[in-house]
């Protein structure tokens, strides 16, 4: 993904449509694709993968060999497309309603249950896992992040990311900082000390309504708070989901450390480019020194630790820091071609391309063997493994999880803009917030 967590969009009503449709999406036929088993003779499979570098050409130069490789190697042709994060969901639902999709795709793991819930995707069941490879090969966290609890998963593990806390060093030591934040309480007073008439503490993207749905579930589970019961009945405007919601936006409200024009970032670059160009001394991101790298920030000007935890944690707090964030590769349910498919699937998850395409994309692999190779054993990469081994949480694997993003999303949004413009943020605001955003869930339903 390189950045699933910032460019992903849903429609409502179009997730809405295509959940109603379940398993009748799959007997739709598709383009060359339709029906089940594998044609005759040589094949071509078709594979939307999602854009995961500082490009789409740099995506097709990366995945290009791979694919020619795979080529070589079995006869089976690979027809790529590479599509952006800000159409790639909306493509998948109106595939699902409409049968014409590919053979096998890319999707963003926090949207595995909802896709799930289609009813379009092959359910990988342990007759179609022996196909692909061994289940003990996949990481643990990064492999239950593929579908909801007690069903067939609906994809595998590709890419492995989590969040963590990236701090410039020389900036952390000119203002006498002697140590990165471990607890929030520290992080603002730290950003306090960094904010100065030429930079700000920390930056923050927050009209990304999943950058915002993320952090939010984060800071929510280490409050004690949840935004669901345990049957999946939305309960958002908790004291616990308020305490958070306050938390995240105090950057720019009250603890002014972030600069109030991040209100309006959205796209899944600006934070970046503010961290590396120096005009924020901290951010809070995925993997992201592929994408540092490619703005001129060398590796040896930042540090990487885990996203800090409350000093004092509250009942019920669950030490968590970050998503189980990644990417997962599926397979359409009404593929011609599912012998080649899965083959495809085994090569993309295999020990050597697993090594190829997250050197890459500076992300990590989802499969144990590949770690071997040295370079998934630099410092960065060993705080990510950590993170996502002991202190990463999957999002909530519940039909409408789309939705959830979507609407906790825009109620940080909406928060945040009000604190740009100097509006103080109370809990009754943040309630509100809540509340409204309760009741479009339950409407959307």
């Amino acid at each position: 993904m390189h950045r699933p967590s910032t460019r992903r969009s849903l429609t409502l009503a179009a997730m809405a449509a295509a959940v109603s449709l379940l398993a009748s999406a799959c007997s739709s036929g598709s383009t060359g694709n339709a029906g089940g088993g594998s044609s005759a003779g040589p094949q071509t499979i078709t594979y939307w993968a999602s854009d995961q570098g500082s490009s789409i050409a740099d995506d097709v130069k990366v995945l290009t060999p791979e694919l020619d490789a795979f080529t070589k190697q079995t006869g089976i042709k690979v027809n790529l497309e590479v599509i952006g994060w800000s159409d790639l969901l909306n493509r998948i639902l109106a595939a699902t309603t409409s049968g014409q999709g590919p053979d096998v795709l890319n999707i963003g793991n926090t949207w595995s249950a909802s896709l799930q819930a289609t009813g379009a995707f092959l359910p990988i069941t342990p007759a179609v896992m022996s196909q692909i490879g061994d289940t003990g090969r996949f990481l643990p966290g990064a492999l239950a992040a593929t579908g909801a609890p007690g069903k067939p998963p609906v994809g595998v593990p590709i890419y492995s990311l989590a969040y963590g806390l990236y701090y410039n060093k020389a900036e952390f030591k000119a203002a006498g900082i002697a140590a990165p934040p471990t607890t929030w309480d520290q992080l603002v007073a730290d950003g306090k000390k960094l904010t100065t008439g030429k930079q700000w503490g920390i930056t923050v993207e927050g009209a990304s309504t999943s950058e915002n749905a993320h952090h939010a579930f984060v800071l929510s589970a280490q409050q004690g708070g949840s935004f669901f019961t345990s049957s999946g009945s939305p309960t958002f405007d908790t004291p616990q989901n308020i305490a958070a919601l306050e938390q995240y936006v105090d950057f720019i409200g009250s603890d002014r450390i972030a600069n109030p024009s991040d209100a309006e970032y959205s796209n899944g670059t600006e934070a970046e480019q503010d961290f590396a160009s120096g005009r924020a001394a901290m951010l809070m991101w995925q993997d992201a020194d592929a994408s540092l790298a490619n703005y001129g920030m060398p590796s040896s000007a930042y540090g990487v630790v885990p996203v800090p935890f409350p000093a004092s944690p509250p009942a019920g707090s669950q030490h968590v820091d970050s998503i189980v964030a990644g990417i997962n590769m599926s397979v359409f349910a009404n593929t011609k071609h599912q012998a080649a498919a899965l083959q495809f699937v085994k090569f993309m998850t295999s020990e050597s391309t697993q090594i190829a395409l997250n050197k890459a994309y500076g992300s990590l692999p989802s499969v144990t063997d590949a770690y071997s190779d040295p370079a998934f054993q630099t410092p960065d990469d060993k705080v990510f493994q950590s993170v996502l081994a002991s202190s990463a949480a999957s999002m909530p694997a519940i039909a409408q999880e789309s939705q959830f993003e979507t609407v906790i999303g825009a109620a940080l949004k909406n928060l945040f803009a009000d604190a740009a413009t100097g509006k103080t943020i109370t809990d009754s605001l943040v309630a509100a917030q809540l509340t409204t955003a309760q009741q479009q869930m339950q409407a959307d339903g």
